[in-house]
């Protein structure tokens, strides 16, 4: 099929266009700059040069024979407490990059899939819910919901299938966060956040690895999927636990402890909420209907092998300061 991905130079967007291409479906990435477009075509994709919040550029990159999009694109915000600005220009990138997307999508489109989060149906109480479960979005998460309704208005008007993959949070070799969070254990300066007065109740969170994250859209391309589905590991993990193990396997200090309502005046609102909130998901429907399962069923074999492979490529001495630079690794690569 020819699948049109935004956001592809991005930590989920790369791994689309690797794993699609490989599977010999033509594959058109949108890209930035030149350094983006580079990537597309190294990944084995065709680059075209354009903004999703610039519908000329989307109007010229997506040709008739596209058969399916995957809006990857999203514009997290990356300081350490995020403004109300950069929270909406995610917003935008969200919610109008999908409407510029779709007003420029084909009659014959067949498919549209967008990588949501699982928190926008996290419960009050805390308990463990599926893709059926009320949702409960916040400031982090409202414009991902505006998306989930926009796609299903949009795919009962214009009769495409609509896949929402719901993901746990990401992790990665070359992912941003996990480059950060490695570099902040390592000097002592992560501690855990977490829920009550003296930050001792810890919330379940729902991860996955962005390379399963990945091979869950080509399952859903594939079968021609159309619905929500939760894309994580196989079972939640509380932050102590996954600092935790991060921790030892990086020969780092084991982390401290910080409430909530403490961490926001440093991290923000939105940051505090969401690692003190519990979370805990199940991937179930997208192995029974999707025929998907990851490669890392839980964050310890992911991260055992992201940490394996900076050990290999030099990664995990440049975090510790004693690379070539005596510097830590870059960490302003492109969010997904």
């Amino acid at each position: 099929m020819k699948v049109f991905v935004t956001g592809a130079t991005g930590v989920l967007g790369s791994r689309l266009v690797d794993r699609l291409a490989d599977r010999d479906h033509e594959v058109v990435g949108l890209a930035r700059d030149e350094a983006g477009e580079r990537s597309v075509e190294e990944r084995g994709g065709t680059a075209r040069h354009g903004d999703v919040l610039d519908p000329a550029t989307l109007e010229r990159s997506v040709d008739d024979e596209v058969e399916v999009l995957v809006h990857a694109a999203t514009a997290i915000p990356d300081s350490t407490k995020p403004t109300e600005a950069e929270w909406s220009r995610n917003d935008r990138v969200r919610l109008e990059g999908m409407r510029n997307l779709l007003d420029v999508a084909p009659s014959g489109i067949r498919q549209v899939l967008f990588p949501s989060v699982v928190w926008v149906a996290r419960q009050p109480d805390g308990s463990r819910f599926d893709e059926t479960a009320e949702r409960h979005p916040d400031r982090a998460t409202r414009s991902a919901a505006e998306v989930e309704d926009l796609l299903e208005r949009r795919a009962a008007s214009d009769g495409f299938d609509a896949a929402v993959l719901r993901c746990g949070f990401f992790y990665a070799p070359d992912a941003r966060d996990t480059r950060e969070w490695a570099a902040r254990l390592l000097d002592g300066d992560l501690p855990v956040v977490a829920g009550g007065l003296l930050g001792r109740r810890d919330a379940e969170l729902s991860f996955v690895r962005a390379d399963d994250a990945a091979t869950a859209f080509v399952a859903a391309i594939e079968t021609g999927a159309g619905g929500v589905y939760h894309v994580v590991d196989d079972e939640p993990a509380t932050p102590a636990a996954f600092f935790g193990r991060f921790a030892d396997l990086l020969d780092a200090p084991e982390p401290g402890r910080i409430p909530a309502w403490l961490a926001r005046f440093f991290v923000g609102k939105v940051a505090a909420r969401l690692l003190a909130s519990p979370m805990p998901t199940t991937n179930e429907r997208a192995r029974e209907e999707l025929g998907w399962e990851p490669e890392y069923p839980t964050y310890r074999e992911g991260l055992e092998e992201v940490v394996e492979t900076w050990r290999a490529d030099g990664t995990l001495d440049e975090l510790r300061g004693e690379g070539p630079s005596g510097t830590a690794a870059p960490t302003d690569e492109e969010p997904a």
